[in-house]
């Protein structure tokens, strides 16, 4: 990007500034101009500025054309087909931009060969505020009054003046009080909102009215402009009793948004302003501050008695997105005290839009639906939660918060977060949990949006089989044959899959032979016949596996009795007789 400076003496004098490619603002070239250089004052040769030609062959240099994008109808430029720059009108900083900021325009300009197309140039034409306002007063004199019984200290405000200059020395104002030797008055200055002063004349000692009852003083302000100019405020105390206390707002800034389309006439903020004096003293009526920009003021509306504000002009297409009004709350005293508050009202054009909520899980199944392990730590990372909210100033601030207590949402950086694990989860208990994010811009009135997903609990085989009882009992025959069947065993696992999926077997401690067999469903059967003259009660245990990994498992006992059969005959235990 290049540089180029339109000084007093309108040399043509060329120099290059090298801006780096991550600039804020990506431009092609940068000009100086002062405000107020009449109309037709030459700033520089695009073609030559840019260095386009070095790139082009020489035949080709009288095929380049140079040609203004334009807006609007009116332009503060002109740029002729070979590339100069010249300026359309005479340039008022002052009527072009805020106060306290870089005064400068960005001009739009194709670059064609022939009829194709080749580039746009973004020219950013900085122009420099002139020292041509002088700070003024309100009035040219001023009228203050002083208790004679007043003590020390006591501090009456006086009004501040105003330089209509936008750059900041030439509209940056100090202040000094010209008085005569021995008089008990100083000056109090502090900086309040919006970069204006408050004044005030200090009362050094007290004040006996007998011995004077009149004083006559300067209050002189002077710019940071080169050479300064300067205004006066002559003020004139009289020692009686006088109004002492300032209205004070409810708030210093009042932040509100409306939709562009927002109706004429109706209201959209009422600022309040309370001065604790009684009578005409504490009768407030409001008043746009000087320090308002007329553009900003012509599209509202501010009743003086109760402080409401309306639209009175529509608000059009490409119009300003924020508008700054300055209220002073004046009380009725004499003289009267006033304070004041900003209004930043910012328009929402038709576009606007909630803020958007974007969630990444580290385990996603399908959209808004995400799965975590049984066995997950807390403080674990589940997914990335990103806000969009494109609006300007607080309507773009926002906020999100997620109430649960499983899980919780932790801030990362602007518009970021994160979801971790608050508590531990148990998938037997509750399978799956519907979260909510709810995000909240800070515009007046805030928008908000909500995001809802799903989080499914996979199963762990943390489930330790369990049998339906400790200890199972059977009756069975016997003289019956093999695979008689004795009865069904049954556990229970709440665990899924293969955490849940059981298998039996017997367990015989003795390694002789069983006359018993377990299918792996828990069936028990004979593997012969029985006979409970030999046995009556056989007692075993049962073992039970899941098939998770690692397998977990389990015990219980089994009786068997064996129920007698008439299947032996009587006989005598007694001695023969021969």
């Amino acid at each position: 990007m290049f540089y180029k400076e339109n000084n007093d003496n309108m040399l043509r004098q060329t120099s290059l500034l090298i801006l780096l490619f991550h600039s804020t603002l990506c431009v092609d070239l940068v000009y100086h101009v002062e405000e107020g250089k009449s109309p037709g004052t030459y700033l520089g040769n695009i073609a030559v500025d840019s260095q386009l030609l070095e790139t082009i062959p020489a035949q080709d240099y009288n095929l380049i054309q140079f040609s203004q994008l334009q807006r609007r109808e009116t332009q503060q430029f002109n740029i002729t087909k070979v590339g100069e720059i010249y300026t359309a009108g005479t340039l008022d900083t002052e009527s072009l931009c805020l106060y306290n900021k870089e005064c400068s325009v960005i001009v739009k300009v194709a670059v064609r060969k022939a009829k194709t197309f080749m580039k746009i140039l973004k020219i950013k034409v900085i122009i420099k505020d002139v020292n041509d306002h002088r700070p003024v007063f309100p009035s040219a004199q001023f009228n203050l009054q002083f208790d004679e019984t007043d003590g020390k200290g006591t501090t009456k405000p006086i009004p501040n003046a105003v330089d209509g200059d936008v750059g900041i020395l030439n509209s940056q104002i100090t202040y000094r009080l010209k008085k005569n030797k021995n008089e008990p008055f100083s000056l109090a200055v502090s900086e309040r909102i919006g970069g204006k002063s408050k004044l005030g004349i200090l009362l050094e000692e007290k004040l006996d009215r007998e011995v004077k009852d009149n004083y006559d003083l300067e209050v002189i302000a002077t710019d940071g402009g080169s050479p300064p100019k300067q205004g006066v405020l002559k003020i004139q105390i009289s020692v009686i009793d006088v109004n002492d206390n300032l209205p004070f707002f409810s708030k210093s800034i009042y932040n509100i948004s409306i939709q562009s389309s927002y109706r004429k006439d109706r209201p959209i903020i009422t600022v309040s302003a309370t001065d604790l004096d009684s009578g005409e003293n504490g009768k407030v009526t409001y008043h746009f501050s000087p320090k308002t920009l007329d553009v900003d003021q012509s599209h509202f509306r501010l009743n003086q008695y109760n402080g409401e504000i309306s639209v009175q002009q529509m608000f059009g297409h490409g119009q300003k997105q924020t508008y700054k009004l300055f209220v002073e709350a004046i009380d009725g005293g004499s003289p009267s005290l006033s304070s004041s508050a900003l209004v930043l009202v910012n328009i929402i054009n038709q576009r606007n839009n909630p803020p958007t909520i974007d969630v990444d899980f580290v385990s996603g199944l399908k959209e808004n639906t995400t799965v975590i392990s049984e066995d997950i730590e807390v403080g674990s990372f589940i997914a990335y939660v990103m806000v969009i909210d494109n609006d300007n100033g607080e309507n773009g601030e926002v906020k999100c918060e997620m109430r649960h207590e499983k899980f919780q949402l932790l801030s990362l950086a602007p518009k970021e977060y994160k979801i971790t694990m608050k508590g531990s989860v148990d998938r037997e208990v509750t399978s799956q949990y519907e979260i909510r994010i709810n995000c909240r811009d800070n515009g007046s009135p805030p928008l908000q949006s909500r995001k809802v997903f799903t989080i499914k609990v996979q199963d762990v085989n943390d489930v330790q089989p369990k049998f339906i009882k400790d200890t199972f009992k059977f009756l069975t025959y016997e003289t019956e044959t093999a695979n008689f069947p004795v009865g069904f065993i049954s556990a229970v696992d709440p665990d899924l899959g293969t955490g849940g999926q059981l298998v039996y077997s017997l367990l015989n401690k003795k390694h002789n032979a069983f006359p018993f067999q377990i299918t792996e469903y828990g069936f028990i059967s004979t593997t012969e016949a029985l006979d409970r003259e030999e046995q009556n009660i056989y007692k075993f245990q049962v073992f039970v596996r899941d098939s998770g990994v690692p397998p977990l498992n389990n015990t219980a006992n089994v009786v068997v009795e064996v129920v007698d059969e008439n299947d032996n005959a009587p006989y005598f235990t007694f001695p023969s007789v021969d």
